[in-house]
């Protein structure tokens, strides 16, 4: 699933494209896709899209009027810019087309999971799917962070992956942030030292920076908007590398099921803190 840097380097490249272009019509091909009645997408033609912005894992496109497309990609969400009237595969779902522009944005999804939903408010982060989402960890301030954790009890690879707590990370992310702090997947938010909340805010901050200026890490089939991969998974250190040396200390790196999700970390550099009662299984 794209998460914080992938959709936001999608946002970006989205961004210097559309702000200021007259949606001219959008075809719904797949009905699923949208939660609401396609009745709604009407309002949007001739409507000018005035930004797009990330918040978590989603994507929001505003128009005049207070009007709103919210987009969320799931597992293989993607948009792509394709000749208008150009014939659509079957996994394109949606296409978007502008006045006086001989080229349309399509979004596809070969898993069929993402979808999209019509907003019509002057606070789109307030509708039901935004409003659960904890702080962006790139615009919470150092001094609240502590505080935020500290409220805590979950297992830190859990923690990272609620999007209450902080909106944006997944399953990559997770793992190699926790690497960079040098801290066990099954460590305790409630037994970190204050010196361990400080490694662990510095490395959630530092690895999303990196991700972002490298355009994401494309594993699968990630691509943004412009059909470019992203860089980063060139510098992933533990994440799928499962038998691999680590790169810190030569250690293999290892992989454990954590609620139903792979996490890799390196049983050297990550030593768990104490004893701690293993519900999960390596694989």
């Amino acid at each position: 699933m794209p998460e914080l840097p992938e959709v936001e380097t999608i946002a970006a490249s989205l961004r210097k494209k559309i702000v200021g272009l007259e949606i001219e019509e959008i075809e719904l091909f797949l009905p699923k896709l949208l939660r609401g009645d396609a009745a709604e997408l009407q309002r949007f033609k001739g409507q000018k899209i005035i930004g797009v912005r990330r918040r978590g894992k989603m994507l929001l496109l505003s128009c005049e009027d207070d009007l709103h497309l919210l987009f969320h990609l799931k597992m293989t969400g993607q948009f792509y810019w394709t000749k208008k009237g150009e014939p659509r595969d079957a996994p394109t779902h949606l296409g978007v087309s502008f006045k006086d522009l001989d080229r349309e944005l399509r979004f596809r999804d070969v898993r069929k999971f993402g979808f999209l939903r019509c907003l019509e408010t002057p606070s789109p982060f307030d509708c039901e799917e935004l409003r659960p989402l904890g702080p962006e960890p790139l615009e919470l301030d150092d001094r609240d962070f502590p505080g935020l954790i500290s409220r805590r009890k979950g297992r830190l690879k859990s923690l990272l992956l609620d999007q209450s707590f902080l909106a944006g990370i997944g399953n990559i992310y997770a793992d190699e942030i926790l690497f960079e702090a040098g801290l066990h997947p099954l460590t305790p938010a409630s037994r970190l030292s204050k010196k361990e909340i400080g490694r662990l805010w510095s490395a959630i901050r530092r690895i999303l920076k990196k991700a972002v200026a490298a355009g994401g890490s494309s594993i699968r089939d990630y691509k943004d908007a412009d059909g470019m991969d992203g860089l980063f998974q060139n510098d992933h250190r533990v994440y799928g590398r499962k038998g691999l040396p680590c790169p810190r200390c030569g250690a293999n790196v290892r992989r454990l099921v954590i609620g139903g999700r792979a996490s890799f970390f390196c049983p050297r550099c990550q030593r768990k803190k104490g004893r701690q009662k293993l519900t999960t299984r390596r694989v």
